[in-house]
C-alpha cells in the first residue's frame, strides 16, 4: 500500500489543510514506530503502524472544523468514520478499522448514546495492538497546535474530560507501551 497516493487522492492541492494532516500524521506515526522499536517483544506489524498512523485522520477534510481549515459538512466527531470509508472503499479494512477507532481512547457504544454522539451505535474500541499504538500516540498531538507534544499528563487532563473509561484505556496503554 501506497499511504502517500491515497493522501494524494483525497488532499490533491497544496493547501493549509493538507500540510496539517501530514504534518499530524507524521508525527503520530514517528511516535508508533518508536514505541514498535522500543517493543520488539510485542510483534507490532510495523510496516502497517506507519501506513495506518499516516492515514488515520484522512477523512477529516469532510468535516466542519474551521481552526483546522476543515470546510466540510460533517460534524468533527465523524472523521473516523468517514475515513473508514474511505479506505474500504480502496480496499483496505485493517486500516479502516483505525481510522474508525482512533478517536479518543476509542468509543464505546455507552460513549456515542450517552452523549448522543452522531455514530452507529456499536463500540469503536481498539483492539489490535496496533490500533492500540496509533490510538495512543494520536493523543500527544494536535491538529490545532502542531508544535506542541502533549506530555502525559496533558493528554490524560485532555481524555478525562470525555469520561473515566477512556482515560483507564489510556492509562493501561501507558503501563504497557512506556513501561
Amino acid at each position: 500500500m501506497d499511504y502517500q497516493k491515497i493522501i494524494d487522492k483525497y488532499y490533491p492541492e497544496a493547501n493549509r489543510l493538507r500540510d496539517i494532516l501530514i504534518l499530524h500524521s507524521r508525527q503520530v506515526a514517528d511516535r508508533a514506530l518508536r514505541i514498535c522499536d522500543a517493543h520488539p517483544e510485542m510483534g507490532l506489524d510495523r510496516q502497517f503502524v506507519e501506513e495506518a498512523a499516516m492515514l488515520h485522520d484522512i477523512g477529516i477534510f469532510r468535516c466542519d472544523a474551521p481552526g483546522i481549515a476543515c470546510h466540510g459538512t460533517e460534524p468533527y466527531i465523524c472523521h473516523g468514520r468517514i475515513g473508514a470509508e474511505l479506505l474500504r472503499s480502496e480496499g483496505y479494512e485493517r486500516h479502516a478499522r483505525v481510522c474508525e477507532r482512533h478517536t479518543g481512547a476509542g468509543l464505546s457504544l455507552h460513549d456515542i448514546t450517552s452523549q448522543n454522539l452522531p455514530l452507529p451505535h456499536q463500540d469503536f474500541l481498539p483492539e489490535t495492538p496496533e490500533e492500540k499504538v496509533i490510538c495512543y500516540a494520536d493523543k500527544f498531538y494536535s491538529k490545532s497546535n502542531l508544535q506542541k507534544v502533549k506530555t502525559q499528563e496533558q493528554a490524560e487532563k485532555s481524555l478525562a474530560k470525555f469520561g473515566q473509561e477512556g482515560l483507564a484505556r489510556f492509562k493501561t496503554w501507558e503501563k504497557l507501551f512506556e513501561g
